[in-house]
C-alpha cells in the first residue's frame, strides 16, 4: 500500500512558513518580551544590564517609539551584558505597578534585579544606546544602587 504525497509540498511549506514567522518573532527578536512570569528572573541575571520599555499598545508615543526600540535591540545586540526588553503594561499590570510605571512609555535601566536609572532623554537609537552602554559600564565598575536589603545591613 503506497500513499500518494504529490501536492503536499505546498502545505508543508506553508506550515514551515507559519512556524518560522510565529517563532521568529520571539526566538530571533533582539528585544526580549518580558511578562509577569519572566520579568523578575530576567532582570536578576547577574552582571546583566536590562534597558526596559514599559508600554501600552494603545499609546501614541509608544507606537512611535516601537520601530526605534526594535532598531535599538538590533544595534545593541552585540554588546555583552546589555539586554533590551519590553513589558506590555496592559497585560502585565503587577510588574508595571511594582516598577512604579505611571506613564507610557517608561524607560528604565535595571542591574542585578534593581532599578538603577530612568531615561528621559531624546528618543533616537544613538541616544538610547549611549544611555544603556554608559549605564552598563558604570555598573561593571561597581557604580550602582545597592539593593534595599544591603542598605539596611550597613
Amino acid at each position: 500500500m503506497s500513499m500518494d504525497t504529490r501536492g503536499s509540498g505546498g502545505l508543508e511549506l506553508l506550515l514551515l512558513f507559519i512556524l518560522f514567522v510565529s517563532g521568529a518573532l520571539n526566538v530571533c527578536a533582539e528585544v526580549v518580551v518580558l511578562t509577569d512570569a519572566s520579568f523578575s528572573d530576567k532582570v536578576k541575571e547577574p552582571d546583566t544590564t536590562w534597558f526596559i520599555e514599559f508600554f501600552a499598545p494603545w499609546c501614541g508615543h509608544c507606537k512611535r517609539l516601537a520601530p526605534i526600540w526594535e532598531e535599538l535591540g538590533k544595534a545593541i545586540e552585540a554588546d555583552d551584558g546589555v539586554e533590551i526588553g519590553q513589558v506590555d503594561c496592559t497585560t502585565n499590570k503587577p510588574t508595571c505597578e511594582k516598577a512604579g510605571v505611571r506613564s507610557y512609555p517608561t524607560l528604565k535601566l535595571f542591574y542585578n534585579g534593581e532599578e538603577q536609572k530612568k531615561y528621559s532623554g531624546p528618543r533616537d537609537v544613538e541616544s538610547l544606546k549611549a544611555f544603556a552602554v554608559e549605564g552598563a559600564a558604570e555598573f561593571a565598575k561597581g557604580i550602582f544602587k545597592e539593593p534595599e536589603a544591603l542598605n539596611k545591613q550597613s
